[in-house]
């Protein structure tokens, strides 16, 4: 049996609650709901990158490719990413950040994704994206 892997990249502070930033078993890995906190300093809060959606959302994608890193995977490994953004209006801008980003990493082919609107994250992020990764 595959042992299942909690990964917690140097980078991300420790969960608040008892759950892992991405788990990885056998040749699937999970990265879970990440935000746009700038890399864990010891003895400062969390603290999210600038108040505009472009610098939450490239922060974001930096914090789930250091999870994804962290379990041996790479943006070429995910199959499906699922964003969260907290104002409709900013879908158009997601997209374009989103197509610049991806476009950038040459990948052999952009993931599956879902993008949401959803009001519950905590104040001062608009932004969260999760993925899942099947390693080859």
């Amino acid at each position: 049996m595959t042992e299942k892997i909690a990964l917690i990249p140097s980078t991300h502070t420790t969960p608040p609650a008892k759950f892992s930033h991405g788990v990885k078993k056998g040749n699937i890995l999970q990265v879970a709901g990440q935000v746009g906190f700038l890399p864990a300093e010891e003895g400062r809060p969390p603290t999210p990158a600038g108040p505009t959606l472009r610098e939450q959302t490239l922060q974001t994608f930096a914090n789930v490719k250091a999870i994804l890193e962290e379990g041996g995977a790479s943006w070429d490994d995910v199959m499906m990413m699922r964003v969260y953004l907290t104002d409709v209006d900013h879908f158009a801008e997601m997209n374009e950040i989103y197509n610049a980003y991806f476009g950038a990493q040459n990948l052999q082919a952009a993931p599956a994704a879902r993008t949401t609107v959803y009001v519950g994250l905590p104040k001062g992020l608009l932004i969260e994206i999760d993925a899942l990764a099947v390693l080859g």
